[in-house]
């Protein structure tokens, strides 16, 4: 897979990726052969480029959930376009809270993990796509850390429009990339507070959560020479660093024209370096939203060699079973002995940021007597734990419905049949016999 610039198309190239209109349909499947005609479709949508399969690359293959990940991306990001450019207007964006709830409600309630891709950016639309990446990672961590449905919102609705100042730093600035100097950084701090000054007074106009503005007051703000905001209340800093991890992550991870992405291992790895910029809280709750090493990944180890991820560790998505592929042996990098000697560096991806799945390997892999047990003294492990934490969960609700009945109703009085009403018992009566 390359990323050909939209000027070097050529006919019969064929698409790595589909290609939809902003309503979300779709225009070009993947693996089409592009023609004269589609190269100047993909001209009129403005797209900086595109994936290409080489010529004898397969299809790699998607889930239905990463194809419709893909389209609602695209939906959203056209749908925010439309709602900022209403605010630069000094308009009501009618369909912000509508794209918001879209949102929680698609990932918002997650009860699995997602592969999270991101679409490839230009400094000309960065800002809606990084805000749409960051609102769903948002959505997915504010979930997992089982937060109330309108804080949900709320963060949200701050992902969606904290960069909104961006809208006013020039284009040439923002094409420097991550190559910008003092002045350039103060100008860009001075528009980001620019369009927190825009929002502000028409929060209510726009019926906009006030704990949303805020959250982006929190973020714009912490960097600001200008102005010394007071400290946000607990449930408040929450959100605010579960949009700082979301904001970071998607920083790393996304591929544009500037510099190429990091992994998802590597992104991880610096969240967890800096744990006093990025709450560890927060950032075990993306570890447990999107697949970072999952079974048939390939991955780079500290040795040097390459290995094939088998089984999963959900304690710890660093210390996987794994096979290496030099010597055909099994690690199991959650023991100690093992682990603290051969560790996960990185992990092999695709160009556009996917996982490598060697799904041929996995295939063809047939599991020996100890590789069997192994797995299933894991399988095992795991079941066992899950079976004590639902009985500690059953047990809980058990004990707290009882200390609920025991509050609210008395407990019944058995009735107390009519012969033992009385506490004395009177004795048999004897029948005299005359003499």
């Amino acid at each position: 897979m390359q990323f050909v610039k939209t000027a070097d198309l050529k006919p019969g190239m064929r698409l790595a990726k589909p290609i939809y209109n902003r309503m979300g349909v779709l225009l070009y499947e993947r693996d089409t052969r592009l023609t004269i005609q589609g190269i100047n479709s993909i001209e009129n949508f403005g797209l900086i480029g595109i994936f290409i399969l080489e010529p004898a690359e397969p299809l790699p293959p998607l889930s239905r959930e990463d194809l419709e990940f893909e389209q609602f991306q695209t939906i959203y990001m056209f749908k925010l376009k439309d709602n900022m450019d209403k605010l630069v207007d000094n308009l009501v964006p009618s369909t912000l809270l509508s794209l918001v709830d879209d949102i929680q409600r698609h990932y918002g309630s997650l009860d699995h993990k997602l592969n999270f891709t991101q679409t490839l950016r230009s400094s000309a639309d960065f800002v809606y796509k990084h805000s749409i990446s960051v609102g769903i990672l948002s959505a997915m961590i504010s979930n997992e850390m089982q937060l109330p449905a309108e804080d949900i919102r709320a963060l949200i609705t701050a992902s969606l429009l904290y960069d909104f100042g961006y809208l006013y730093v020039p284009q040439a600035i923002l094409d420097k990339g991550d190559d910008l100097s003092d002045s350039d950084r103060n100008f860009i701090q001075m528009n980001l507070e620019r369009g927190y000054e825009s929002i502000r007074p028409r929060y209510e106009e726009c019926n906009l959560p006030k704990i949303s503005l805020e959250i982006i007051q929190q973020f714009i703000f912490q960097k600001s020479q200008t102005l010394k905001i007071k400290d946000p209340s607990p449930e408040t800093r929450l959100l605010c660093d579960i949009l700082k991890v979301a904001d970071q992550f998607d920083r790393l991870t996304a591929m544009n024209i500037n510099n190429p992405p990091v992994s998802e291992v590597a992104a991880m790895s610096f969240l967890r370096r800096h744990s006093r910029t990025y709450n560890p809280r927060v950032v075990a709750a993306l570890a447990e939203c999107i697949h970072i090493l999952p079974t048939g990944a390939c991955v780079d180890l500290s040795d040097g060699e390459k290995a094939l991820v088998l089984v999963e560790n959900a304690a710890d998505f660093t210390r996987p079973m794994i096979l290496k592929f030099s010597n055909n042996m099994i690690y199991d990098l959650s023991d100690p002995v093992i682990g603290d000697s051969l560790r996960v560096t990185d992990i092999m991806k695709t160009m556009d940021n996917r996982i490598a799945i060697d799904k041929e390997a996995l295939e063809h892999f047939v599991a020996d007597q100890y590789i069997r047990e192994t797995a299933d003294r894991f399988r095992q492990k795991k079941l066992a734990i899950a079976q004590r934490k639902q009985k500690a969960a059953q047990k809980k609700s058990m004990d707290d419905l009882l200390d609920n009945a025991r509050v609210l109703t008395p407990p019944p009085i058995a009735p107390v049949p009519e012969e033992d009403a009385s506490p004395i018992r009177k004795a048999p009566r004897k029948r005299m016999k005359l003499v």
